[in-house]
C-alpha cells in the first residue's frame, strides 16, 4: 500500500517544529511508520545546499535560489521520498513545494509560470497528499523569531515586506490547491494542533 506524503509550511516563527513533534506523535499513535524530513536538505546532497542556502554571507541571485531548491528537491524525491511511500511509509517534511511558491514566486517576484515548469520537470504532477500552511500575524512571528537563541539566517533577515508577500503566495496556494489547508497559528500549540488533527483523521481514513 503506498504510504501518504504531508508537508508542513509557513512563515518563519509560525511554530512548524513544534507542530511536527505533535504530528509525529500522533501518527505513530496510529500505527504509522512515519519518517520526517525538511526542505531544503533531507539527504547528504540536500543539506549541502541547505547550508548555502541559508548563508547569511552568500547572496545568490533569485534564479539560482530557484535552482537551488529544486536540485535539493530532486534529490530528495528520488532518493528518500518516493522509495518511502512506494514501501507504504508515511513522509512529513518541514517545507515542500508551496514555499517555493511563496518565497521564490510572490516574495522574489520570479513567474510562477517558470517555477510550474520546473516543478513540472523535477516531480511530474506529484504532489503531496495533505499540505498544511500555518498562518500567523507578522508582528507575532517576528516576536517568536526575536526569543530565538540563535543567529538568524539569510531567509530571516529579510525585511517585514518580504514576508508579507510570502504571506500572500501561501493564500493564493490555499485558492488554488484543493490538497491545501491554511492552519490558524495563533494560541497554544495544543490549541493549534487542535485545527489540524481532524485533517489528520480524515487522512487516515483515506
Amino acid at each position: 500500500m503506498q504510504g501518504k506524503f504531508i508537508t508542513i509550511d509557513g512563515n518563519e516563527g509560525a511554530g512548524k517544529t513544534t507542530q511536527i513533534a505533535h504530528i509525529r506523535d500522533y501518527l505513530q499513535a496510529q500505527g504509522k511508520t512515519l519518517y520526517t524530513t525538511r526542505e531544503p536538505g533531507g539527504t547528504a546532497v540536500g543539506e549541502k545546499i541547505r547550508a548555502i542556502f541559508l548563508d547569511p554571507e552568500l547572496q545568490p541571485t533569485q534564479l539560482t535560489e530557484l535552482l537551488l531548491i529544486f536540485a535539493a528537491r530532486r534529490q530528495h524525491l528520488e532518493t528518500e521520498i518516493f522509495p518511502r511511500l512506494a514501501r507504504g511509509e508515511w513522509v512529513l517534511s518541514d517545507r515542500f513545494n508551496d514555499a517555493t511558491y511563496a518565497y521564490q514566486g510572490a516574495g522574489r517576484g520570479i513567474d510562477s509560470a517558470l517555477i510550474r515548469q520546473l516543478e513540472q520537470y523535477i516531480q511530474g504532477e506529484f504532489q503531496p497528499d495533505l499540505s498544511l500552511i500555518l498562518m500567523i500575524e507578522p508582528d507575532k512571528a517576528a516576536e517568536r523569531l526575536a526569543k530565538r537563541n540563535q543567529a538568524p539566517d539569510r531567509l530571516e533577515q529579510e525585511n517585514r515586506a518580504f514576508f508579507q508577500r510570502i504571506d500572500a503566495g501561501y493564500r493564493q496556494r490555499a485558492q488554488t490547491q484543493s490538497h491545501v489547508q491554511l492552519i490558524d497559528a495563533g494560541g497554544s500549540p495544543e490549541q493549534v494542533f487542535a485545527r489540524i488533527s481532524p485533517l489528520l483523521q480524515e487522512l487516515c481514513r483515506s
